[in-house]
């Protein structure tokens, strides 16, 4: 089946503009990216994009802090920039966390989640006097153990694996059996040790998962979560200080997929709020939030350095692959492989189109960006554009393999 989604028809590049038949990034032409960055392979994040869906998230949900999670995108000019648009920042391991710390975003606003947590990163955790998202009795035991060992306290706040999951989502991180956080079923077991005097207790963080879409499942979630939360109040006397209800919010990426109507959920978490408002009086409820920040705000370039017709498929090969975007070749979770958007952005205003396939350098046939889609003809020096490009491209890709050079990183 030939992917015939012109420009005009995907909402997903609407955050872009052209001009003398060229993409606009930051108000620059393509060329003058290209140009700026030195080189193709790059990525570039717009500053702008970034600030407008900072934007529509406060206007929609005006009295819930939003925190970045670090692991969409760690590049250090963007997450500086982050770090100035929302309320805190969430790691995923020391480096991470070394990133944070040089941020202006204050210590008491950034947390560690992740299971596996090492006995040194809790330890720089612990210096850092920044929140300990708990995965498990275990690792309690260590906070304590290194609390005591730095004469520290430690912030901590409970990461429950609830007994519901986030349906609809493209990566479950909650319900039935996980590696992520703690059964809500065996919570019992840490009351006694919870008591610790080196521990301050912070509060709960229930993530269900990603990448979603549909509205009506995250409303349920976000039903279950508050019903939980009460459930646990109620039973065992939590203080809590905040309360991270994860994010899941998604982006369009695939024909057919259209951007998250955020009002709904907005509405729903306000009517919760005041519903729950015994158990919230003094309570921050946190949206944490990675892909729906950063995603639509980046394009990665790369360069037609050779075309082919092969038995009759017309192929473009370009300097970029799956080594510089997995996500995009379709080898980062993706049962059926489907083409991300792309647009051959020296050609914008073209009306000859062909069909192709959009192929890296590399020596595998999984070195495909687009495939079987329709496009602008392209020669040998355009740049090809991929969106939806700003989360999970540039540090989630495999950029040793096959040795070829690693992609520039811009923000503008």
């Amino acid at each position: 089946m030939v992917n015939t989604v012109t420009q005009k028809q995907h909402a997903t590049m609407d955050q872009f503009s052209h001009r003398d038949n060229q993409l606009l990034i930051a108000g620059r032409t393509v060329s003058e990216v290209v140009t700026i960055a030195g080189q193709t392979p790059c990525y570039v994040y717009d500053k702008s994009v970034i600030k407008a869906n900072v934007e529509r998230l406060r206007h929609y949900f005006p009295q819930i802090s939003l925190h970045y999670a670090i692991k969409a995108n760690p590049f250090s000019p963007l997450l500086s920039y982050m770090a100035q648009q929302v309320d805190g920042l969430d790691v995923a391991s020391g480096q991470e966390l070394h990133l944070a710390l040089a941020t202006s975003m204050d210590n008491r606003n950034i947390s560690f989640a992740g299971p596996g947590k090492s006995e040194r990163e809790i330890a720089m955790a612990l210096a850092s006097n920044i929140t300990l998202n708990v995965e498990s009795k275990t690792e309690l035991q260590r906070i304590i153990e290194q609390a005591e060992k730095l004469d520290s306290k430690a912030n901590i706040a409970l990461r429950l694996n609830p007994d519901f999951e986030l349906k609809s989502s493209g990566m479950k991180m909650g319900g039935g059996p996980q590696q992520f956080g703690i059964d809500v079923e065996q919570l019992s077991d840490l009351i006694e040790p919870l008591r610790h005097p080196r521990l301050v207790f912070q509060g709960l963080h229930i993530f269900t998962g990603s990448q979603n879409l549909r509205p009506e499942s995250i409303i349920s979630a976000h039903n279950n979560i508050f019903a939980l939360v009460e459930r646990l109040v109620e039973q065992y006397h939590f203080q809590l200080h905040h309360l991270n209800i994860g994010g899941g919010f998604g982006i369009p990426y695939f024909p057919g997929e259209t951007p998250l109507e955020l009002e709904p959920i907005a509405d729903n978490l306000q009517q919760l709020k005041k519903q729950y408002a015994h158990l919230l009086a003094d309570c921050e409820i946190i949206l944490e939030l990675g892909r729906y920040l950063v995603g639509n705000a980046g394009l990665y370039l790369c360069q037609v350095t050779d075309t082919k017709v092969s038995r009759g498929k017309r192929y473009l090969i370009t300097n970029g692959g799956l080594h510089h975007h997995l996500a995009a070749s379709g080898n980062f979770g993706q049962v059926i492989r489907k083409n991300y958007p792309l647009a051959v952005a020296t050609q914008m205003k073209s009306e000859q189109q062909e069909v192709v396939d959009v192929v890296g350098p590399l020596c595998t046939p999984l070195d495909i960006l687009g495939s079987n889609i329709s496009l602008p003809k392209a020669e040998i020096g355009d740049i090809i554009a991929v969106y939806q490009s700003g989360a999970y491209g540039y540090s989630a890709s495999p950029r040793d393999f096959l040795s070829h050079p690693a992609p520039v990183q811009l923000l503008l």
